[in-house]
C-alpha cells in the first residue's frame, strides 16, 4: 500500500512540474506580442503610420490565427505528439520579430505579423487540453495557472521594453538607456532564444510524445473529422465561442489602444506606459487563480457574467476619467476583471467538449477570438483616426456587454471531459 501511495505522490508531483513547465512556455508565447504593444507608438511615429495601420499589424496576426487555429487544433488531436508541437510553437514565434527589427516597410511588418499569428496557433490547443486531461477535477485551477504564465509575460515584457526605450530613476540616480525600438526588439529575442532552448530540452522529458497513451494520444484524422461536426452542433460550445469573439474585441483593442492613448493623448513616457501595462497584467495575475478555483466550486457561468459586467463598468469609468491619473488607476482595476475569466472560459469550453477533441475545441474557440480581435482592431483604428482615441473605449464597453449577453443564454455546462 505504501508503494502505491508513493507512486501516486510521485505522479502528482511530476504532473505539477509539468504544469509549471508548460506555464513558463506560455509566458514566452506572450512575451513578444506584449513588447510590441509598448513599441507600437514609437514604430508608428518613426514610420509615419496612422492608427488604422498600427492596429492592422496586430489585426494581421489575429487574422492569421483565425485561419490557422481550427486546423491547428485538429492537427493536435490527430497526431497527439504534444511535446513536439509545443516545442515547435515556441521556436516559431520569435524569429519574425527579429525581421521586424530591421525592416522599414509597412508591408513587411504585416507579413511578419502573419507568421507570428500562424506560429502561435499550435500552443493553446496543445497546452490547455493537456493540463485539463491531467487534472479533470481541477480544470479551472490548472488552466488558470497556465493563464498566469501569459500574464507574467504580458506584465514583465512591456515594462522592460519601456525602461530600455527611455530609462528610470532609482534612489535619485537616473539610469538612461534610450535604446531605439529596433534595438529593443533584438534584445527581446535573446531571452526567448534561451527559454526556447530550455523548453525544447525539458519538454522532451514529458510523457507527451508518440508513446503517450489515453488522452495524450491522438485519435487520428478520421476521428477528428467525425468529432468536429459534433462541436459545430454543440450549442454551449458555439455560444461560448461567439461570446469569446466579442470579449476578444474588447481585450485585443485595449492592449493596443491603451498604450496609444497614454502616449499620444496623455504624453506618458515609454517606461510609464510599460508600468501601466504591467499593472494591468499583474491584476489579472492575481485574479486568474482566484476565479479558476471559484469556477471549480460554483460553476463558470456566474464567474464570467459578474466579471464581464464589472469590466464594462470599469471601461465606463476609464472614459469618464480620461486624461487624468485616475485613468491609469482604472487600467489596473480593469485587468483584475478582464483577465479573471480567460481561463474560466477555456475550462468551460473543455467541459462542453467530448473526450479526445480538446485541441479542436480550443482551436475553434481561439479561431473565433482571433476573428473578433482582428475585426475589433480595425474598427477601433478607424474610430481613432476619425473621432479620436477616446472613442475606441466606447466601442470596447459595448463589445464586452454583448459578450455577456451570449453567456446569459447558456445553460449549465455538460459534465464532459476533454
Amino acid at each position: 500500500m505504501s508503494a502505491v501511495a508513493t507512486a501516486l505522490e510521485t505522479d502528482v508531483k511530476r504532473s505539477f512540474n509539468e504544469v509549471w513547465l508548460i506555464t513558463i512556455g506560455h509566458a514566452l508565447t506572450h512575451w513578444y506580442p506584449a513588447t510590441f504593444y509598448v513599441l507600437a507608438p514609437v514604430i508608428g511615429l518613426e514610420l509615419g503610420l496612422s492608427y488604422t495601420q498600427i492596429a492592422s499589424i496586430t489585426a494581421a496576426q489575429a487574422f492569421a490565427g483565425a485561419l490557422s487555429n481550427i486546423p491547428g487544433g485538429m492537427v493536435v488531436d490527430s497526431i497527439g505528439r504534444k511535446g513536439l508541437l509545443m516545442a515547435l510553437s515556441l521556436a516559431w514565434i520569435g524569429f519574425p520579430y527579429m525581421i521586424m527589427a530591421v525592416t522599414h516597410a509597412y508591408w513587411m511588418l504585416l507579413a511578419c505579423a502573419v507568421l507570428i499569428g500562424v506560429g502561435n496557433t499550435i500552443w493553446h490547443p496543445t497546452a490547455i487540453p493537456t493540463l485539463a486531461n491531467r487534472f479533470p477535477d481541477r480544470k479551472g485551477l490548472v488552466v488558470s495557472i497556465h493563464g498566469m504564465g501569459g500574464n507574467i509575460g504580458d506584465a514583465v515584457a512591456p515594462f522592460l521594453a519601456g525602461v530600455l526605450l527611455s530609462g528610470f530613476v532609482l534612489g535619485g540616480v537616473a539610469f538612461n538607456f534610450n535604446f531605439t525600438w529596433r534595438q529593443v526588439m533584438i534584445f527581446n529575442v535573446v531571452p526567448g532564444i534561451v527559454m526556447s532552448a530550455a523548453i525544447f530540452w525539458m519538454l522532451g522529458k514529458l510523457q507527451m510524445d508518440g508513446k503517450a497513451k489515453g488522452p495524450d494520444k491522438g485519435i487520428g484524422f478520421k476521428g477528428v473529422l467525425k468529432g468536429f461536426g459534433g462541436l459545430l452542433k454543440n450549442r454551449t460550445m458555439m455560444l461560448l465561442a461567439i461570446s469569446s469573439s466579442f470579449r476578444s474585441m474588447t481585450q485585443g483593442s485595449l492592449m493596443v489602444f491603451v498604450p496609444l492613448y497614454l502616449a499620444n493623448a496623455m504624453g506618458y513616457s515609454s517606461w510609464a506606459i510599460g508600468a501601466a501595462m504591467m499593472g494591468l497584467q499583474l491584476a489579472g495575475f492575481i485574479a486568474a487563480p482566484v476565479a479558476g478555483a471559484m469556477s471549480d466550486r460554483v460553476g463558470p457561468r456566474s464567474i464570467m457574467m459578474s466579471s464581464m459586467a464589472m469590466t464594462a463598468v470599469v471601461i465606463a469609468m476609464m472614459i469618464f476619467t480620461g486624461g487624468t491619473p485616475f485613468f491609469v488607476f482604472f487600467v489596473a482595476v480593469l485587468g483584475f476583471f478582464l483577465f479573471a475569466i480567460r481561463a474560466v472560459l477555456q475550462a468551460w469550453t473543455l467541459d462542453a467538449t467530448p473526450r479526445g477533441m480538446g485541441g479542436s475545441a480550443i482551436g475553434l474557440l481561439f479561431g473565433f477570438q482571433a476573428v473578433g480581435n482582428s475585426i475589433g482592431l480595425m474598427i477601433c483604428g478607424k474610430l481613432a483616426d476619425n473621432f479620436g482615441l477616446l472613442s475606441t473605449f466606447y466601442f470596447m464597453a459595448g463589445t464586452i456587454v454583448l459578450a455577456n449577453m451570449f453567456v446569459f443564454v447558456i445553460g449549465k455546462p455538460d459534465d464532459q471531459s476533454a
